[in-house]
């Protein structure tokens, strides 16, 4: 007996994982980037969050088409990969459908991959038609063009794919079954593929076995190839929306962060009689920047956020600033700061690990000040992300730069503030005129 392709199997096998395990060590480094965040409070709700959004796909069926389609993908997709294992195991020791022994659970077990084969591909098809013949407004953004466009095309190729190997190895391998084949005992339910093994007719033994050998391993290398594409693509959610949903905000939407130090501040001002030194203010810790105006003044709860990014378009269509025509668009908020975090992920491991400043930054080089002023804080975009991304934070937290690091907030906002610093009130009328209103009526 030839060990030759157990060896070349077991190869494949350390090298798939290991550059896949490569990349999660550099996706775990430039999220890290990211400033500290507290997300360490009421576990028993993150899980509950989890596994009601990640696991359970609660937000995705509010658009039931969309929904459901994507559910059977995702439950397919996972279930059939169980069958990962048979292959792995049976790629090691050169066996043949290990697991047969289990007998009516077998028999169930394939049946029940196959049904969701053939789900999987309906559903994919479908995506691909909503996306290239209906061409669904949310898919024809501008920030979709180029490779967002293609990226979602190629997974839906590759799936088509993955599901049809399948299918083919089993009808080969149902078809060598019946022909009494050595090494093909009786095993397994093929409520799908059987339809496909009269395609087999009149080959020979020898000829099948190399059909359902092909087959199986380029379903095995396609798996793996699969795995190593997650990281350069937008399907990386498929890993990251358990801990995006588990680190997800619990305070009320409308709720924003304070800078402590600022606070602080403005309850002295509210106190003449307070003394400072009193209240221990003279300690405050003050940041070194108000605000982001790059990737590394985010947190890495943001930073995370960044790479679960569906792209899926659905915070940009609820968003009133885009529909309005204004730039805004928050699936691009999301996508430029995961573009501007590769290229700093890049720049590290150009420089030895060391960031080397490159005169680029995520405001202005990525994200226009016009996107961020165009933002109306509705948080329609935290409500409506399917996997719980914020990126109403981003906006905010690169606002707060520009007005208290740069003092370029619009001429509108300035003369607010001025008002309310000087009158209590936003609108440019001394207090003592307030109620002069009242007394013309």
């Amino acid at each position: 007996m030839s060990y030759l392709p157990n060896i070349i199997f077991a190869i494949a096998l350390v090298l798939g994982i290991g550059f896949f395990a490569k990349n999660v060590k550099k996706l775990r480094r430039n999220i890290l980037l990211g400033k500290d965040a507290e997300v360490s409070d009421n576990k028993p709700q993150r899980w509950r969050n989890m596994a009601r959004i990640a696991l359970g796909q609660s937000k995705m069926v509010v658009r039931p088409v969309a929904g459901l389609m994507h559910i059977i993908v995702y439950v397919g997709f996972v279930i059939i990969n169980i069958e990962v294992l048979e292959i792995v195991i049976d790629g090691l020791l050169g066996t043949h459908r290990i697991f047969a022994p289990l007998g009516s659970v077998y028999d169930f077990l394939i049946g029940s991959f196959e049904v969701l084969a053939f789900l999987v591909i309906v559903a994919v098809v479908v995506f691909w038609i909503r996306r290239n013949v209906m061409r669904l407004q949310r898919f024809l953004k501008p920030e979709m063009e180029g490779w967002p466009k293609k990226d979602g095309n190629l997974i839906l190729y590759i799936e088509l794919v993955l599901m049809f190997l399948f299918l083919t190895m089993n009808a080969a391998d149902f078809k060598l079954q019946q022909l009494g084949a050595a090494g093909y005992e009786q095993a397994g339910a093929f409520p799908i593929s059987s339809f496909i093994a009269p395609l087999f007719d009149g080959m020979s033994i020898s000829t099948i076995i190399l059909i359902e050998r092909s087959a199986w391993w380029l379903h095995i290398l396609g798996i793996l190839a699969f795995l190593n594409y997650l990281y350069y693509s937008k399907h990386l959610h498929i890993l990251l929306a358990f801990p995006n949903t588990y680190y997800g905000k619990l305070v009320p939407q409308g709720q924003m962060s304070n800078v402590a130090a600022v606070t602080n501040e403005v309850k002295l001002m509210l106190d003449p009689a307070a003394d400072p030194f009193a209240t221990g203010a003279e300690n405050a810790e003050e940041p070194e920047k108000f605000g982001a105006s790059d990737v590394q003044d985010l947190n890495w709860v943001q930073l995370l956020n960044a790479y679960t990014c569906t792209e899926c378009g659905r915070c940009t269509s609820e968003c009133p600033a885009n529909q309005t025509g204004k730039l805004l668009s928050p699936r691009k908020i999301m996508m430029d700061t995961r573009d501007r975090l590769e290229e700093v992920g890049k720049n590290i491991d150009a420089n030895k690990g060391v960031f080397v400043p490159d005169g680029k930054q995520l405001l202005d080089d990525y994200i226009t000040r016009e996107e961020l002023w165009a933002c109306t804080t509705c948080n329609a975009c935290v409500e409506a992300c399917p996997v719980s991304i914020d990126p109403l934070s981003i906006i905010t937290e690169m606002r707060r730069y520009l007005v208290m690091e740069q003092s370029a907030a619009p001429t509108d906002l300035n003369n607010m503030m001025g008002n309310l610093e000087n009158n209590g009130a936003p609108w440019p009328f001394n207090q003592m005129d307030r109620l002069n209103w009242a007394q013309e009526s």
